[in-house]
C-alpha cells in the first residue's frame, strides 16, 4: 500500500486527454505516485510503456475498470483501497459519445448564421446520437460519463481528504454541456433524441456543485474542467482524421475569437494539469476551468461561472445516491 507522497488516479488514463494529463502531472509532479484506471488491460499496458520512456523511474500502476459497468466500478473501488491510504488527484475522465452522423442540414443551414461557432464549437444540434441500455439497465452515456464516476467517488470516500491532505476531484466536462439537454426529473436522458453526451456533461457540472456542498468539510474538493475542441477518439469518431487535418487552418483563424478551439490534447490538458498545482480550497468551486489557447499558442486557463442552483445540485446528488443505493443492495 502506497503511504507517502502524491497519488493520482485517472480514469480513461490510456488515451486522449487523460493520457496527455498523465504524461504532464509526472512531469510536474517528479514523486507522483500515478494509476492509469482504464477498460483495457492492453491499451492500459502500453499507455503505460510510453509513460515509462520519458518518465523510466515513475511509479505507474494499472487497475481494470469500465465505468458503464457498475460491478466493475466496485471491484476496482475495492483494489485502489488496498493499494492506496489516500488519493491526492481524482481525475474523472472517461467519457463516450454514442454518435451515429452528422446532421449535414443543419450544418449547412447554419454555416454562414451567427450560430455558427457556437455549433462548431460545442456540436449542438449537428450530432446525431443513439441510445444504448447497459446490461444493467442504464442509459450508457449516462452510466460512463456521470454514474460510474459517482458510485467510484462514493466507494472511495475513505480514503479521500485523509492525512491532513485534501483530495481534488478534477472532472473532465464539455463545452457541449448544455442546460437545455438536461432534465432533472431524467437525469438519464431516456428515450430522448439526441443530446445524451450534452445532458451527461452538464450532469457532471450540476454534480460536481453538490459535491462541493457535501465533502468541502471532508477535505474533499471538487472542479469541473473543459479542454475545449480537441482531436482525440472521441472527434475521430465522428468524422475521420483526415477531415479534421484539413480544416487545421480554420482552427487557427478561429483562436482569434474562439480560444478552446485547442486542437491538440496537450493544450486541451492545460485546465487539468493548471488545477493540480493550486491550493484547492482557494478555487472557486463554481466556476469551470477552461483550458484557452491563444492564436500565438500561448496556452492560459480562463475561469467560466456556473449558473447552478444549490437546489438542483442537491436534487440531482439525492437520486444518484438512491441509484446507488439499489445497485450497493444487489
Amino acid at each position: 500500500m502506497a503511504t507517502g507522497g502524491k497519488v493520482a488516479i485517472i480514469t480513461g488514463g490510456n488515451a486522449g486527454i487523460g493520457l496527455t494529463v498523465a504524461q504532464r502531472l509526472l512531469t510536474e509532479h517528479p514523486e507522483l505516485t500515478l494509476c492509469l484506471a482504464c477498460r483495457s488491460k492492453p491499451r492500459a499496458e502500453a499507455a503505460r510503456d510510453v509513460l515509462l520512456l520519458s518518465h523510466p523511474k515513475a511509479s505507474i500502476s494499472i487497475v481494470l475498470v469500465d465505468t458503464s459497468n457498475i460491478k466493475s466500478v466496485y471491484q476496482a473501488a475495492k483494489q485502489l483501497k488496498q493499494m492506496y491510504n489516500h488519493v491526492d488527484y481524482l481525475y474523472l475522465n472517461a467519457g463516450i459519445m454514442k454518435v451515429v452522423g452528422v446532421n449535414w442540414d443543419y450544418f449547412w443551414k447554419n454555416l454562414f448564421s451567427s450560430k455558427f461557432i457556437h455549433m462548431f464549437t460545442t456540436g449542438d444540434g449537428l450530432l446525431k446520437e443513439k441510445e444504448e441500455i447497459t446490461e444493467e439497465g442504464l442509459e450508457t452515456v449516462f452510466a460512463t460519463n456521470v454514474f460510474g464516476h459517482f458510485v467510484l467517488i462514493k466507494e472511495l470516500e475513505d480514503i479521500l481528504g485523509q492525512n491532513g491532505c485534501p483530495t481534488q476531484l478534477i472532472w473532465t466536462s464539455s463545452s457541449n454541456a448544455v442546460e437545455t439537454h438536461f432534465d432533472i426529473d431524467n437525469i438519464q436522458h431516456r428515450n430522448k433524441e439526441g443530446g445524451h453526451y450534452s445532458s451527461s456533461k452538464y450532469s457532471t457540472d450540476v454534480l460536481s456543485i453538490a459535491l462541493n456542498i457535501q465533502f468541502n468539510n471532508k477535505g474533499i474538493y471538487s472542479h469541473v474542467t473543459c479542454p475545449g475542441l480537441v482531436m482525440t477518439n472521441l472527434t475521430f469518431g465522428i468524422l475521420p482524421s483526415w477531415f479534421w487535418n484539413l480544416i487545421l487552418p480554420i482552427f487557427w483563424l478561429l483562436r482569434i475569437f474562439v480560444p478552446t478551439m485547442n486542437y491538440d490534447t496537450y493544450n486541451g490538458s492545460e485546465a487539468l494539469v493548471w488545477l493540480s498545482k493550486q491550493q484547492p480550497e482557494s478555487l472557486d468551486a463554481r466556476c469551470k476551468y477552461v483550458s484557452h489557447c491563444n492564436f500565438w499558442g500561448t496556452r492560459y486557463v480562463h475561469q467560466h461561472k456556473l449558473k447552478i442552483e444549490d437546489k438542483t445540485a442537491d436534487n440531482l446528488y439525492q437520486q444518484l445516491v438512491q441509484l446507488e443505493q439499489t445497485f450497493n443492495h444487489k
